[in-house]
């Protein structure tokens, strides 16, 4: 792998997210970001899947879509706090909470802004529910993952959360949960644990 298979991978996953945005139900949507997630997980060189976990790949343990998980939701001022994720190899990436999203029934989640290159939103989770115990990305725009924003609102579609990188290979090195990323409710949709 080489950074021009990273650039790549990072322009697929872009042309991934916005063909789901383009999708005009939501659960179409879903079904081309596990078509595609799973493409990309098999054969592409930048793939944090390891060539033994490649060799048996049938795919990526994800629920089925749910509307009740879907979330169009406003998003609150933040007010500013700084959070220094220490990765093994990035150092430390510094985040500011830009702001708060509520998602009725389920509790809110920080919404994160990357204050360093290439800025970008940022919302994990971690959930006690059937999932990577380090928690899940939904929103990543440094990675193109985003499923709509603007105006004041965010949409957070827990049935898009999937693992990051580091669940599969530890060569990779991802920012976790923090505190006001972490719901008290299982969430059964998304990429499940493997």
């Amino acid at each position: 792998m080489d950074a021009f298979d990273i650039a790549d991978w990072r322009r697929r996953v872009f042309a991934l997210y916005s063909a789901v945005r383009a999708a005009h139900d939501p659960a179409a949507g879903h079904a081309l970001w596990r078509e595609g997630r799973d493409a990309l997980m098999a054969t592409h060189p930048a793939s944090p899947l390891s060539e033994e976990d490649r060799a048996g790949f049938d795919g990526l343990p994800v629920a089925d879509y749910d509307p009740a998980w879907r979330f169009d939701a406003e998003v609150r001022l933040g007010d500013g706090e700084v959070w220094e994720a220490t990765t093994g190899t990035d150092g430390t990436v510094v985040f500011e909470r830009f702001g708060v999203a509520e998602l009725p029934g389920v509790g809110t989640l920080d919404v994160w802004r990357l204050t360093s290159y290439a800025g970008g939103l940022f919302v994990p989770v971690k959930d006690p529910g059937p999932s990577y115990g380090g928690g899940r990305y939904v929103v990543d725009t440094v990675k193109g993952a985003d499923l709509g924003l603007g105006d004041g609102r965010l949409v957070i579609d827990l049935n898009f959360a999937y693992n990051p990188s580091c669940a599969y290979d530890p060569m990779w090195a991802c920012p976790l949960a923090p505190i006001g990323n972490r719901l008290d409710v299982p969430v059964p949709v998304g990429e499940l644990a493997r």
